[in-house]
Order: structure tokens, then C-alpha cells, then sequence
């Protein structure tokens, strides 16, 4: 199957949302216009310039990505519930997005419980959806697959009530089996390396099918966040209801629900996918989807979406620039203006500086507490001391971003919590003569070469980063400086995702660059709870869904964990709880359990030759991080 991406001309423009009217495309642009934009990003002085070769279909190096983006398929699933769909899709009736972390590991595993798998190379935006969103604009949690879930009084039996009329991709009704079977493969995983296992086995006690629609959940204690953080999608997903007709009998660890023949993997979703490969995924609008048939939604206007892999930053910039991504991920500064500067229907989530959106996952650096001379306090808190979050920001990011205060995402919802702690901020400037004395206090000598030593041993880190995110790279590259300036042997090593997610959750690693305090969102609880001393496990096993994989543990892990349970059983807004975030906060702190370093503001361009409607400042309906499960069916774009 192949897109028809180097046609001539301009074709219709459709919107995304349809409270948008469909505008007349832009007239072509002259030849003369083209070259003047071309030389224009060319004479440009930025500090990380991008170059992008002139708009002519041919050129080698487009040829050569073109044949990336088109080759490496597996053979066409076979076709589930797509009407009279054409073989084919016009380039104006689809959407390609980039895949946010590049490269997919397995392309044919659609297992999303086991670690590693990926999900958001289309299958959690498009075929999966889930039971609730949180809305960001209202706070509220709208429903989708899930029609309403009510807590008892005591908040430790939850009650789900499911839609009627859901249906799956292959005609199977979507029902309370499906839910009761999922629930039950995580809860009998005993190594709790599945997905979502330990979170589901730290709150419930027990689930039963009331009747075909609804599910009643008893937990161990209460917790009134069991909607919010579980089954409704805050950051990036929640958990995904597996059809039990096919999954029934399978060994949840290996089966990797794939079958082309089968048409699977299936979904409740309006897409389905027909293609896979190792550099794209193609999914086909579905016309019997039960969202129609039930009134629910109508059909989201594009017949196919493609999500791609584009690899490095040149590569995607030199397709956006030719309007071959309709979204694009993880893009620098400079490349955006060059991209822009050739294709001015390029947009971000901003018109002006920084044009970034912010994310709601702030960027840290973790170390690995069992690792000498780092499982020490001191040499941690030098680390942060060291660190000049500042002029992280003036490089790496551009001037795109600003520094953390906490580990916190700095949303409005959390801005009291953050406060509370305000004693606890981190300065954006380095004190690099009070880590110099925690360094020297314990016993490292500064030498000749300008790099401490103790005895024979050098002081040295090295930070692992996921290849694929450039904002990561840069963020270390910075970093290793500042630690080699001080006396610090630091390097920096960028590796596959897949082996990066690993050394993490073995904790083979010294150090790296992440975003795994990422989850509160409205409120600090679940943050709080991925370092809780349930999660240490020791190196060489898995750290549960990456949670403390840095391996925190001791006196004052405890002291915090308990906190933490305490402000878990409280309900939303309770006056108990900003003076126990500050409480917990002092633990973490004083043990410098992880690193802050900047909140994530990322540079998320849309192109709206096809497509119109995108979310932005002004028309704030959702998240532009196209990688979200709250992308299932476009959200509120197709309301």
C-alpha cells in the first residue's frame, strides 16, 4: 500500500474538529517565493541551525527517506469491519503523525502489558480506547467506554457502569466479562511485571461481574483516586480492556496478540489496523463503529491515519517541511523556525516565543542509589548543587523552557502543593563551592588533571539517554560539561528506547535523564507514590511500571511511604493534605532522591495544508501531544 505523498498542487483542507468550517487552500506558491524562503532559513544564525534541502520531490535525500517512510510493511492484516473503504487513500483523507520515541522494538507485539511493548504507535489513540478522560479545560472526568463509576461512602468499593451497545472490531459485545477477565490477569501476576499488576494488586481486594454492564470493585483500603489515576487518561494512558474471546487461554507474558490472518489485534475503537511494519502503522477508518450506531459520536473525519517512524530530527524536519507529517514530535527550536521558514503552514501550540506547549512531565536526573560513592547523600545533593538548571535552558532547550522548582509539573492544579514546599525549591543557578565541600568531605582529592580521585578511583558518572528524544540528549550533553568542570569524569551514552526502559528497570544504570516522577497532574498523590518503598526491588529485577527504579530505601523511605499511604486514603482537597506533602517532601528532598531539572515544554508542530483544527492556545480542547491515548478517535475533534 502505498500514499500518493509527491502529488502536485494543493488538495482539499479538512478539519480536524468540526466546529471548523473547511478553509480554500492557499494558493501555490511561485518558484521565486520558494527559493526566497530557502535562502531565507539558510541565512539564519541560530545556535543549533538546521539545513533543509530545497522542495523538490526527487532529491536524493527526500528519495531516500520517502522509501523509509513507504517500505518495511508486513503484509496487510486482513481487513475487519472497513466497508467499502478503496484499497488506497488519497494523501488529502489521511493523517500521518510522527511517532513520539522513534523506533518500535516489536513492531508485531500488541501486548500491551508487557514492558517494553508500545502502544502509542496508533493502537491507544486509535483501536484502543479507554473507559474515561480527564478533561484538562473543566477538571472533570468525562466518560467514554465507561458511562459513570460511583465510590460508597466509606471510598472502597467502586461501582463501573459500562455503555450498552459497545462493541468490538470483530462484533463481539464489550461487556463486563472483558473487564472482570482483565482485571484478574493483572491481580494473579505474581511477579508483577505486567503492566499496571502492582498498582492494581497495592488497592484491590477483589472484582465481580454484577451484570453484563457493571463491575464492582472492592479495595483493600480506601482510595478515592481509583478512577482518576487508573481508568481515566491524565498524561498518557490507563488501563486497556482486553477482549476475552481471544485472550482467554493465552499466556499473558508471551501471546502477543497478532494475527493478520485473525485481523487482530482488535480494538473497540473507529480505526483498525491494516498494515504494520518496522517504520509505519496504517489504520482504516471503520464505517459499522459502535460510536455511530449508539449515537455517541459520529465517524472522525479522516479515512486513515499513519503513524510513521522518522528517526533522526533532519529526517522529520525535512518531511514536515514538505508537508509529508501532518504532526511532528520532539522538535528543536532551530529546526522549527527552518521548517517554518519553508512551509509557512506549519503551526505550534504558541504563535509566538516559545511557541512550546508545556508537558506534564518534568525532566530529571535519576541515580542509582546502590551504586558507589552515589548510594551516598552528599554526593547526590553536589549533583544537584553542580547543576545550573539555568543554563540548561539557554542551551539545551533554547530559551523554550524554564527551570523546575520541584519535581512537579507547574500546572495551576498544582501550584499550592508546590508552594507549600517552597522552602524546598531548587535554585536554577549552581553553588559550585558548596559541592565541592559535600564532595571533598567525603574524602575525594582533586587532582592535577582536574578530576577527583580517591585513592585509585576516579569520580566519574556516566548518564544513559533514550536516543530517540533530542531534548534528553542535549539536556545531558549539558550537563556532562558542568560535572566535568567541577572535577566530575561525567560522559553520556544514548541508547536504543527499548534498552534504556530495561537499565532502568534493572537498575543497570548509573544515572540517566527521565521523566518517571511524571503523574500528578490536579493533585501530588500519585507522583508521591512511584517512590514508595512497596516498589524497591533489588538490581536485576524488575522495578514495577519503572517505579522508584532509582532503588530508595532505608529509614526515611519508610517514614515516606507511610506519609504517602496516608495521604492516599484522604479524599480530593482534604485540609490534611498540604501539610503531609510537605511532610513527605522533606524526606525526599533530604535525601535527594532524584534530581529536578526543567519542566517539559516541548515544540509540537502541526501542518495545516490538510488538516485544520489542531489544538492550540486558542482553541484549547485538548493536549497537543499526539502520542496520548486521549487522542482515542480525536477526542472532542470530532465533536
Amino acid at each position: 500500500m502505498m500514499l500518493n505523498i509527491c502529488s502536485p498542487g494543493y488538495p482539499k483542507v479538512r478539519s480536524l474538529n468540526m466546529r471548523f468550517q473547511n478553509k480554500k487552500p492557499s494558493p501555490k506558491k511561485s518558484q521565486n517565493t520558494q527559493q526566497q524562503l530557502n535562502q531565507s532559513h539558510l541565512a539564519e544564525s541560530m545556535r543549533y541551525p538546521i539545513r533543509l534541502p530545497s522542495a523538490r520531490c526527487g532529491a536524493a535525500i527526500l528519495l531516500v527517506t520517502v522509501l523509509v517512510f513507504l517500505g518495511c510493511t508486513d503484509d496487510d492484516i486482513a481487513p475487519q469491519s472497513i466497508g467499502s473503504n478503496p484499497t488506497t487513500v488519497d494523501r488529502e483523507n489521511t493523517v500521518i503523525f510522527d511517532i513520539d520515541g522513534s523506533s518500535i522494538s516489536d513492531p508485531f507485539n500488541f501486548n500491551w502489558m508487557v514492558p517494553g511493548t508500545s502502544r502509542n504507535q496508533g493502537m491507544h489513540q486509535a483501536v484502543w480506547e479507554p473507559l474515561f478522560i480527564l478533561n484538562y479545560a473543566t477538571g472533570k472526568i468525562d466518560p467514554w467506554l465507561g458511562k459513570s463509576f460511583i465510590v460508597n461512602d466509606r471510598l472502597d468499593i467502586w461501582t463501573l457502569n459500562i455503555r450498552n451497545g459497545v462493541r468490538w472490531s470483530d462484533g463481539q459485545a464489550f461487556d463486563a466479562d472483558d473487564i472482570v477477565f482483565t482485571l484478574n490477569l493483572l491481580l494473579n501476576d505474581a511477579s508483577q511485571s505486567l503492566s499496571e499488576a502492582a498498582s492494581m494488586q497495592q488497592w484491590v481486594d477483589a472484582i465481580e461481574k454484577v451484570d453484563p454492564l457493571t463491575v464492582r470493585f472492592y479495595l483493600k483500603s480506601p482510595n478515592p483516586r481509583f478512577q482518576v489515576d487508573y481508568f481515566s487518561v491524565r498524561v498518557w494512558g490507563g488501563i486497556i480492556v482486553l477482549p476475552q474471546h481471544i485472550w482467554d487461554g493465552q499466556d499473558p507474558f508471551t501471546f502477543k496478540f497478532y494475527d493478520r490472518k485473525k485481523g487482530w489485534p482488535i480494538g473497540t475503537g473507529a480505526y483498525q489496523l491494516v498494515a504494520a511494519g518496522e517504520t509505519e502503522f496504517i489504520y482504516r477508518r471503520r464505517q459499522d463503529w459502535w460510536g455511530v450506531e449508539t449515537g455517541f459520536r459520529p465517524l472522525p473525519a479522516p479515512e486513515q491515519l499513519v503513524w510513521i517512524v522518522t528517526g533522526l530530527e533532519e529526517t522529520r524536519a525535512l518531511l514536515a517541511a514538505e508537508s509529508k507529517l501532518d504532526s511532528v514530535m520532539d522538535i528543536t527550536l532551530g529546526a522549527f523556525e527552518s521548517i517554518r521558514n519553508q512551509n509557512p503552514r506549519i503551526i505550534a501550540w504558541d504563535d509566538d516565543m516559545p511557541y512550546a506547549w508545556m508537558g506534564a512531565c518534568p525532566r530529571q536526573l535519576s541515580v542509582n542509589h546502590t551504586i558507589p560513592p552515589w548510594d551516598k547523600v552528599e554526593m547526590r545533593q553536589a549533583l544537584s548543587l553542580i547543576i545550573d538548571r539555568q543554563q540548561i535552558i539557554e542551551i539545551a532547550y533554547e530559551g523554550t523552557s524554564v527551570a523546575s522548582k520541584t519535581i512537579f509539573v507547574e500546572y495551576p492544579a498544582m501550584q499550592p502543593y508546590i508552594d507549600a514546599i517552597r522552602d524546598l525549591w531548587v535554585a536554577p543557578r549552581g553553588n559550585i563551592p558548596a559541592a565541592r565541600a559535600l564532595i571533598e568531605a567525603n574524602s575525594w582529592v582533586l587532582k592535577k588533571n582536574g578530576f577527583y580521585q580517591k585513592g585509585d578511583q576516579e569520580l566519574s558518572l556516566n548518564i544513559q539517554t533514550h536516543e530517540a528524544f533530542i531534548e534528553k540528549r542535549r539536556i545531558a550533553e549539558v550537563i556532562v560539561e558542568q560535572l566535568r568542570e567541577v572535577g566530575i569524569n561525567a560522559t553520556t551514552r544514548a541508547l536504543a528506547g527499548s534498552t534504556w526502559t530495561d537499565n532502568k528497570a534493572f537498575g543497570k544504570f548509573e544515572a540517566v535523564i527521565d521523566w518517571d516522577a511524571c503523574g500528578s497532574v490536579n493533585e501530588p498523590w500519585f507522583t508521591l507514590n512511584r517512590y514508595t518503598s512497596q516498589f524497591w526491588r533489588p538490581i536485576d529485577e524488575r522495578a514495577p511500571s519503572n517505579n522508584n527504579f532509582v532503588r530508595w530505601q532505608g529509614e526515611k523511605a519508610d517514614q515516606y511511604s507511610q506519609i504517602v499511604a496516608r495521604i492516599g486514603i484522604l479524599p480530593l482537597g482534604d485540609a490534611e493534605i498540604l501539610p503531609l506533602v510537605a511532610e513527605a517532601m522533606n524526606h525526599f528532598v533530604s535525601e535527594q532522591v532524584v534530581i529536578p531539572l526543567t519542566q517539559a515544554r516541548k515544540i509540537v508542530p502541526f501542518d495545516t495544508l490538510y488538516w485544520v483544527g489542531w489544538p492550540s492556545v486558542k482553541n484549547n480542547y485538548s493536549h497537543p501531544g499526539t502520542w496520548s491515548m486521549r487522542w482515542t478517535v480525536f477526542d472532542k475533534a470530532i465533536a
